[in-house]
Protein backbone atom coordinates (compact mmCIF):
# COMPACT_ATOMS: atom_id res chain seq x y z
CA UNK A 1 0.00 0.00 0.00
CA UNK A 2 1.32 3.66 -0.51
CA UNK A 3 0.27 6.67 1.09
CA UNK A 4 -0.46 10.40 -0.12
CA UNK A 5 -1.06 13.62 1.67
CA UNK A 6 -2.72 16.30 0.74
CA UNK A 7 -2.64 19.55 2.11
CA UNK A 8 -6.01 21.54 1.90
CA UNK A 9 -5.36 24.23 5.01
CA UNK A 10 -2.62 26.86 4.79
CA UNK A 11 -3.66 28.35 8.07
CA UNK A 12 -0.02 27.84 9.48
CA UNK A 13 2.04 29.95 12.50
CA UNK A 14 3.80 32.98 11.10
CA UNK A 15 1.45 33.68 8.61
CA UNK A 16 1.12 34.40 4.74
CA UNK A 17 4.96 35.20 5.36
CA UNK A 18 6.01 32.16 6.25
CA UNK A 19 4.13 29.87 3.87
CA UNK A 20 6.26 29.10 1.03
CA UNK A 21 8.66 28.16 4.00
CA UNK A 22 6.17 25.64 5.53
CA UNK A 23 4.86 24.34 2.32
CA UNK A 24 8.53 23.94 1.13
CA UNK A 25 9.26 21.76 4.48
CA UNK A 26 6.46 20.15 4.13
CA UNK A 27 6.85 19.02 0.43
CA UNK A 28 10.61 17.78 1.22
CA UNK A 29 9.82 15.94 4.20
CA UNK A 30 7.14 14.11 2.24
CA UNK A 31 9.38 13.47 -0.57
CA UNK A 32 12.20 12.43 1.61
CA UNK A 33 10.03 10.19 4.18
CA UNK A 34 8.44 8.22 1.65
CA UNK A 35 5.30 9.56 0.83
CA UNK A 36 4.14 8.53 -2.71
CA UNK A 37 2.00 11.70 -3.36
CA UNK A 38 1.49 15.07 -2.45
CA UNK A 39 -1.54 16.63 -3.46
CA UNK A 40 -3.10 19.91 -2.84
CA UNK A 41 -6.59 21.19 -2.81
CA UNK A 42 -7.95 22.74 -6.17
CA UNK A 43 -10.40 25.83 -4.64
CA UNK A 44 -10.08 29.74 -4.66
CA UNK A 45 -11.77 30.06 -1.43
CA UNK A 46 -10.74 28.03 1.57
CA UNK A 47 -14.27 25.86 1.73
CA UNK A 48 -16.25 25.28 5.56
CA UNK A 49 -14.47 21.85 6.59
CA UNK A 50 -11.74 23.66 7.04
CA UNK A 51 -12.99 27.06 7.77
CA UNK A 52 -14.62 30.59 7.04
CA UNK A 53 -13.53 31.15 3.15
CA UNK A 54 -11.47 34.39 4.00
CA UNK A 55 -8.47 32.04 5.06
CA UNK A 56 -5.38 31.52 3.12
CA UNK A 57 -6.18 29.40 0.01
CA UNK A 58 -3.09 29.64 -3.02
CA UNK A 59 -3.97 28.59 -6.56
CA UNK A 60 -3.21 24.84 -6.56
CA UNK A 61 -0.73 24.45 -9.63
CA UNK A 62 1.29 27.71 -8.46
CA UNK A 63 1.89 25.25 -5.14
CA UNK A 64 2.38 22.11 -6.94
CA UNK A 65 5.58 24.03 -9.14
CA UNK A 66 6.55 25.36 -6.19
CA UNK A 67 6.90 21.63 -4.99
CA UNK A 68 8.47 20.45 -8.19
CA UNK A 69 11.41 22.58 -7.56
CA UNK A 70 12.21 21.19 -3.84
CA UNK A 71 11.52 17.81 -4.34
CA UNK A 72 12.54 14.52 -6.57
CA UNK A 73 10.64 11.67 -6.22
CA UNK A 74 6.90 12.66 -4.96
CA UNK A 75 4.31 12.43 -7.57
CA UNK A 76 2.29 15.75 -7.76
CA UNK A 77 -1.35 16.48 -8.27
CA UNK A 78 -4.56 18.11 -7.63
CA UNK A 79 -7.00 16.61 -5.38
CA UNK A 80 -9.53 17.72 -7.27
CA UNK A 81 -9.46 19.87 -10.01
CA UNK A 82 -13.44 21.27 -10.69
CA UNK A 83 -13.70 21.17 -14.71
CA UNK A 84 -15.63 24.57 -14.41
CA UNK A 85 -12.19 26.36 -13.09
CA UNK A 86 -9.95 26.28 -16.35
CA UNK A 87 -10.72 25.94 -19.99
CA UNK A 88 -9.70 22.17 -20.23
CA UNK A 89 -7.01 22.49 -23.03
CA UNK A 90 -5.68 25.24 -21.02
CA UNK A 91 -6.04 22.96 -17.86
CA UNK A 92 -4.05 19.83 -20.04
CA UNK A 93 -1.86 22.38 -20.91
CA UNK A 94 -1.00 23.42 -16.96
CA UNK A 95 -0.53 19.62 -16.16
CA UNK A 96 1.31 18.82 -18.95
CA UNK A 97 4.11 21.96 -17.69
CA UNK A 98 4.02 20.30 -14.48
CA UNK A 99 4.78 16.98 -15.63
CA UNK A 100 7.47 18.45 -17.68
CA UNK A 101 9.08 21.05 -15.16
CA UNK A 102 9.07 17.58 -12.23
CA UNK A 103 10.97 15.20 -14.75
CA UNK A 104 7.47 13.42 -15.23
CA UNK A 105 5.66 13.25 -11.76
CA UNK A 106 2.55 15.15 -12.44
CA UNK A 107 -1.19 13.82 -12.08
CA UNK A 108 -4.37 15.28 -13.55
CA UNK A 109 -7.03 14.85 -10.69
CA UNK A 110 -9.94 16.12 -12.08
CA UNK A 111 -13.97 15.95 -10.82
CA UNK A 112 -17.03 17.65 -11.85
CA UNK A 113 -16.72 19.92 -8.86
CA UNK A 114 -19.01 21.37 -6.38
CA UNK A 115 -18.31 24.95 -4.52
CA UNK A 116 -20.67 27.23 -6.24
CA UNK A 117 -20.02 30.16 -3.61
CA UNK A 118 -16.59 29.95 -4.95
CA UNK A 119 -17.48 30.09 -8.46
CA UNK A 120 -20.20 32.46 -7.76
CA UNK A 121 -17.61 34.87 -5.99
CA UNK A 122 -15.17 35.05 -9.00
CA UNK A 123 -17.01 35.04 -11.83
CA UNK A 124 -16.87 31.27 -12.91
CA UNK A 125 -18.86 28.86 -15.01
CA UNK A 126 -21.09 27.28 -12.44
CA UNK A 127 -23.64 24.88 -14.96
CA UNK A 128 -25.73 22.31 -13.33
CA UNK A 129 -24.45 19.22 -12.35
CA UNK A 130 -25.58 17.56 -15.44
CA UNK A 131 -23.52 19.62 -17.65
CA UNK A 132 -20.51 20.07 -15.08
CA UNK A 133 -20.16 16.21 -15.63
CA UNK A 134 -20.82 16.70 -19.68
CA UNK A 135 -17.59 18.85 -18.91
CA UNK A 136 -16.04 16.41 -17.24
CA UNK A 137 -15.99 13.77 -19.75
CA UNK A 138 -15.14 16.63 -22.69
CA UNK A 139 -12.37 17.09 -20.67
CA UNK A 140 -11.06 13.53 -20.34
CA UNK A 141 -11.53 13.52 -24.00
CA UNK A 142 -9.37 16.48 -24.43
CA UNK A 143 -6.60 15.51 -22.37
CA UNK A 144 -6.05 12.02 -24.02
CA UNK A 145 -6.76 13.78 -27.44
CA UNK A 146 -3.81 16.22 -26.74
CA UNK A 147 -1.75 14.17 -24.93
CA UNK A 148 -1.40 11.82 -27.81
CA UNK A 149 -0.22 13.82 -29.99
CA UNK A 150 -3.09 14.59 -31.94
CA UNK A 151 -3.21 18.03 -33.09
CA UNK A 152 -6.11 17.87 -35.67
CA UNK A 153 -9.13 19.95 -34.77
CA UNK A 154 -11.39 18.43 -31.58
CA UNK A 155 -15.26 18.90 -31.74
CA UNK A 156 -18.09 18.29 -29.34
CA UNK A 157 -21.26 20.51 -28.06
CA UNK A 158 -18.89 22.73 -25.78
CA UNK A 159 -15.97 22.39 -27.16
CA UNK A 160 -13.95 23.47 -30.54
CA UNK A 161 -10.45 23.31 -30.83
CA UNK A 162 -8.97 24.03 -34.12
CA UNK A 163 -5.16 22.79 -33.66
CA UNK A 164 -4.91 21.64 -29.69
CA UNK A 165 -0.94 21.43 -30.24
CA UNK A 166 0.79 20.60 -26.88
CA UNK A 167 4.77 21.37 -26.93
CA UNK A 168 6.62 20.10 -24.85
CA UNK A 169 4.83 17.10 -24.56
CA UNK A 170 4.74 15.58 -21.22
CA UNK A 171 7.63 13.46 -20.07
CA UNK A 172 5.04 10.84 -18.11
CA UNK A 173 4.58 7.95 -20.55
CA UNK A 174 2.06 7.41 -22.18
CA UNK A 175 1.15 10.64 -20.03
CA UNK A 176 0.34 12.20 -16.95
CA UNK A 177 -1.65 9.50 -14.84
CA UNK A 178 -5.55 10.48 -14.69
CA UNK A 179 -7.39 10.31 -10.99
CA UNK A 180 -10.71 11.60 -11.32
CA UNK A 181 -12.23 11.73 -7.67
CA UNK A 182 -15.81 10.79 -6.29
CA UNK A 183 -17.67 7.46 -6.03
CA UNK A 184 -20.67 8.31 -7.80
CA UNK A 185 -22.26 5.24 -9.23
CA UNK A 186 -24.50 6.54 -12.03
CA UNK A 187 -21.74 9.24 -13.27
CA UNK A 188 -17.91 9.35 -11.78
CA UNK A 189 -17.24 5.53 -11.95
CA UNK A 190 -18.01 4.95 -15.76
CA UNK A 191 -16.03 7.76 -16.33
CA UNK A 192 -13.14 6.09 -14.44
CA UNK A 193 -13.56 2.71 -16.25
CA UNK A 194 -13.15 4.43 -19.66
CA UNK A 195 -11.01 7.43 -19.42
CA UNK A 196 -8.87 7.36 -15.63
CA UNK A 197 -5.92 5.90 -14.42
CA UNK A 198 -6.90 6.23 -10.81
CA UNK A 199 -10.26 6.41 -8.84
CA UNK A 200 -10.36 8.64 -5.72
CA UNK A 201 -13.31 6.65 -3.31
CA UNK A 202 -14.36 8.18 -0.05
CA UNK A 203 -13.66 6.33 2.82
CA UNK A 204 -17.12 4.29 4.25
CA UNK A 205 -18.87 1.14 4.46
CA UNK A 206 -19.63 0.64 0.64
CA UNK A 207 -15.82 0.97 -0.57
CA UNK A 208 -15.67 -2.84 -1.08
CA UNK A 209 -19.02 -2.37 -3.31
CA UNK A 210 -17.76 0.58 -5.06
CA UNK A 211 -15.03 -1.54 -5.63
CA UNK A 212 -17.06 -4.87 -7.18
CA UNK A 213 -18.56 -2.03 -9.51
CA UNK A 214 -15.53 -0.44 -10.87
CA UNK A 215 -14.36 -3.49 -11.84
CA UNK A 216 -17.48 -4.58 -13.80
CA UNK A 217 -17.47 -1.58 -15.38
CA UNK A 218 -13.69 -2.04 -16.72
CA UNK A 219 -14.76 -5.28 -17.81
CA UNK A 220 -17.23 -3.99 -19.85
CA UNK A 221 -14.84 -1.09 -21.30
CA UNK A 222 -12.71 -3.85 -21.97
CA UNK A 223 -9.80 -2.65 -19.34
CA UNK A 224 -8.21 -4.34 -16.77
CA UNK A 225 -9.36 -3.68 -13.47
CA UNK A 226 -6.08 -4.40 -12.35
CA UNK A 227 -3.97 -1.67 -14.12
CA UNK A 228 -6.58 0.77 -12.48
CA UNK A 229 -5.02 2.75 -9.26
CA UNK A 230 -7.73 2.02 -6.33
CA UNK A 231 -7.19 5.06 -3.91
CA UNK A 232 -9.40 6.39 -0.79
CA UNK A 233 -9.33 9.61 0.42
CA UNK A 234 -9.24 8.81 4.43
CA UNK A 235 -8.27 10.55 7.40
CA UNK A 236 -6.07 8.13 8.93
CA UNK A 237 -5.75 8.85 12.57
CA UNK A 238 -1.99 9.54 13.17
CA UNK A 239 -2.94 12.99 14.83
CA UNK A 240 -4.52 14.30 18.11
CA UNK A 241 -5.49 13.22 21.21
CA UNK A 242 -6.11 9.19 19.77
CA UNK A 243 -3.85 9.72 17.30
CA UNK A 244 -1.03 6.85 17.00
CA UNK A 245 1.59 5.45 14.27
CA UNK A 246 -0.36 1.68 15.23
CA UNK A 247 -3.61 2.99 14.94
CA UNK A 248 -2.88 4.52 10.84
CA UNK A 249 -1.37 0.58 10.36
CA UNK A 250 -3.80 -0.64 11.73
CA UNK A 251 -6.95 1.23 9.38
CA UNK A 252 -4.90 1.14 6.56
CA UNK A 253 -4.92 -3.01 6.52
CA UNK A 254 -8.28 -2.52 7.25
CA UNK A 255 -8.65 -0.63 3.98
CA UNK A 256 -6.38 -2.99 2.01
CA UNK A 257 -8.58 -5.96 2.83
CA UNK A 258 -11.43 -4.26 1.28
CA UNK A 259 -9.27 -3.48 -2.18
CA UNK A 260 -7.53 -0.37 -1.10
CA UNK A 261 -4.26 0.15 -2.41
CA UNK A 262 -3.21 4.25 -2.31
CA UNK A 263 -4.65 6.34 0.91
CA UNK A 264 -4.31 10.07 0.75
CA UNK A 265 -4.78 11.38 3.68
CA UNK A 266 -4.67 14.68 5.68
CA UNK A 267 -2.88 16.39 8.64
CA UNK A 268 -4.81 18.64 10.31
CA UNK A 269 -1.10 19.61 12.07
CA UNK A 270 0.70 19.43 8.51
CA UNK A 271 3.21 22.30 9.80
CA UNK A 272 4.29 20.23 12.79
CA UNK A 273 7.07 18.10 11.47
CA UNK A 274 6.54 15.52 13.95
CA UNK A 275 3.32 14.76 12.49
CA UNK A 276 4.82 14.26 9.07
CA UNK A 277 7.44 11.92 10.65
CA UNK A 278 4.72 9.85 11.85
CA UNK A 279 3.13 10.10 8.84
CA UNK A 280 6.39 9.10 6.94
CA UNK A 281 6.70 5.84 9.59
CA UNK A 282 2.80 4.82 8.68
CA UNK A 283 3.93 4.65 5.12
CA UNK A 284 7.09 2.78 5.63
CA UNK A 285 5.40 -0.13 7.82
CA UNK A 286 2.54 -0.69 5.04
CA UNK A 287 4.20 -0.72 2.14
CA UNK A 288 4.08 -4.38 1.85
CA UNK A 289 0.48 -4.43 2.36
Amino acid sequence: MRIGLTVSRFTWPGGPEKLAETFSDIARDADEGGIAGLWVMDHFFQIGLNGPPELEMPEAYSLLAYAAAVTRRITLGTLVTGVTHRRPAVLVKTVTTLDVLSGGRAWLGVGAGWFEEEARGLGLPFPALKERFAELEDTLRIAHHMWSGDTGPYRSDRHHLERPLNSPAPLSRPHPRILVGGGGERRTLPLVARYADACNLPDGPDLPDKLRLLRELCEKEGRDFGSLTKSVLSRLPVSGEDGSVERAVRRCAELAAQGAEYVVTSLPDVHDPAARARLAEVAARVADL
